[in-house]
């Protein structure tokens, strides 16, 4: 059975289907209502599943009313590509590794097989046993894999 974060990040997601121009806005405290927990479930939810590197941008307004905006962050692939080459940076965890990783499956940028293939290699297991070292060989396989994909779609486009 899924837990309540799993059943937020859910329905928030499916809300999104009925919202092409891709921009959400919920009541924090209705939603608790809703799934009868605490605003703070909600916060909560919104914070560490619905961030940049997933794809999204949430602006919060309090007091009187306040709203919950969420927009699903539009793919151009190039620049979006880009983006993460310079989010990545010299270091990443395997838990923002692996959000990109799902947020490219999602946008039909990789395959499933290809999201999956990539989380087997920046697995921790498979990588230098110190966090820092972990986190910096994580980093180069990211950005020659999203290189690569750049690459890959100059050169389609160019044919």
């Amino acid at each position: 059975m899924a837990n309540l974060s799993d059943m937020i990040e859910n329905f928030i997601k499916r809300m999104f289907e009925d919202m092409p121009e891709g921009i959400l806005e919920i009541q924090r405290n209705e939603m608790a209502n809703y799934f009868q927990c605490a605003p703070s479930q909600i916060n909560y939810v919104l914070t560490t599943r619905f961030t940049l590197e997933r794809g999204y941008y949430v602006e919060s307004r309090r007091g009187g009313g306040g709203y919950i905006r969420i927009k699903k962050l539009k793919i151009n692939e190039d620049e979006f590509l880009k983006d993460i080459i310079e989010y990545i940076g010299d270091s990443i965890s395997g838990s923002d590794s692996k959000a990109i990783l799902e947020r490219l499956w999602e946008e039909d940028v990789i395959t499933e097989r290809e999201m999956k293939i990539l989380n087997a290699a920046i697995n921790k297991y498979n990588l230098p046993l110190c966090p820092q070292d972990r986190d910096m060989v994580r980093a180069r396989i990211m950005k020659a894999v999203i290189t690569a994909l750049l690459d890959f779609e100059a050169r389609k486009g160019g044919a």
